[in-house]
C-alpha cells in the first residue's frame, strides 16, 4: 500500500511539475507583443522618425535621412538610402520592375533586433545573423550577391534564390524563398544593371517575423536589414 501511495505522489508531482513547464511557455500573442516592443525600442534607440503610406507618396516615394515608412498591411518599415543609378541627365536609368521575371543580385546584412534563447536560438540584439555585405568595416562574409528569381504579377511579387553557397541565405535556412520583406520594396524602387556600390538601389528595412525568414516566422522575431537591388542584365 505504502508503494502504492508513494507511486501516487511522484506520478501527480510530475504533472503538476509538465503543467508548469506547459503555463510557462509564452503564447503566440506574447511572443508578437514582445517582438513589437522591440521593434519600438530598436526606433527610438536609433533616433528613427516613422512616417505613414500617405505622408510617403506625399513626398514622391522618397524617405529623408533616418526616416521610415510604415507598410501598415505587412508591417515592413522602409529607409530608401538610393532608388536607383541615374544617367548624365540626373535621370533614372531603370523603372519600376512591370509584370514579368526577373534576375535580381543583392548584397545584405541581417541583424537580430530582439535578444532570445532557448528553443535552440542563442543571439543578442544587435548580432549578426547573416551577411554578405561590407558594411561598418566588417569583413564581407561571402564575395557573392544573393541572386534570386523575381516574378512580378500586379500587386504580387514572388521570389526564391538560384544559387546555393556557403554563408548564404539558403545555407544558413534551408529554403529557396526569398523573405517577401525583401520585396516590398520593388514597388518603389528603380533597378538597373550597374557596378557601383554608391548608385545601386539600396535600402534599410525592419522586418517583422511574418515577413522575415523561415525561422523567424517559427520563432517569432524581427530582424533589421540594409539591401541592395541589381540587375543581373
Amino acid at each position: 500500500m505504502k508503494s502504492l501511495k508513494l507511486l501516487l505522489s511522484c506520478f501527480c508531482l510530475v504533472c503538476t511539475w509538465g503543467l508548469q513547464s506547459c503555463n510557462n511557455e509564452k503564447t503566440y500573442a506574447e511572443k508578437r507583443e514582445e517582438e513589437e516592443d522591440a521593434i519600438q525600442a530598436w526606433i527610438t534607440t536609433h533616433d528613427y522618425k516613422v512616417i505613414s503610406e500617405s505622408d510617403f507618396y506625399a513626398q514622391d516615394t522618397m524617405t529623408n535621412e533616418n526616416e521610415f515608412v510604415l507598410f501598415e498591411s505587412s508591417g515592413v518599415y522602409m529607409n530608401i538610402l538610393c532608388r536607383g543609378p541615374k544617367d548624365e541627365n540626373g535621370n533614372f536609368k531603370g523603372e519600376i520592375l512591370n509584370d514579368g521575371n526577373y534576375e535580381i543580385l543583392s548584397r545584405f546584412v541581417e541583424v537580430a533586433m530582439q535578444t532570445r534563447s532557448g528553443d535552440g536560438l542563442s543571439f543578442q540584439a544587435g548580432d549578426t545573423l547573416c551577411a554578405n555585405m561590407n558594411l561598418y568595416g566588417l569583413p564581407t562574409m561571402e564575395l557573392f550577391p544573393e541572386e534570386y528569381k523575381l516574378v512580378v504579377s500586379g500587386d504580387s511579387y514572388s521570389a526564391s534564390f538560384q544559387t546555393f553557397r556557403d554563408y548564404g541565405m539558403y545555407d544558413r535556412y534551408q529554403t529557396t524563398s526569398v523573405p517577401s520583406g525583401w520585396l516590398v520594396p520593388f514597388k518603389c524602387l528603380r533597378p538597373f544593371r550597374t557596378q557601383s556600390s554608391t548608385e545601386v538601389a539600396r535600402v534599410r528595412l525592419i522586418v517583422p517575423h511574418s515577413e522575415g525568414t523561415r525561422t523567424a516566422m517559427n520563432y517569432v522575431y524581427p530582424c533589421y536589414y540594409e539591401l541592395t537591388y541589381n540587375l543581373v542584365k
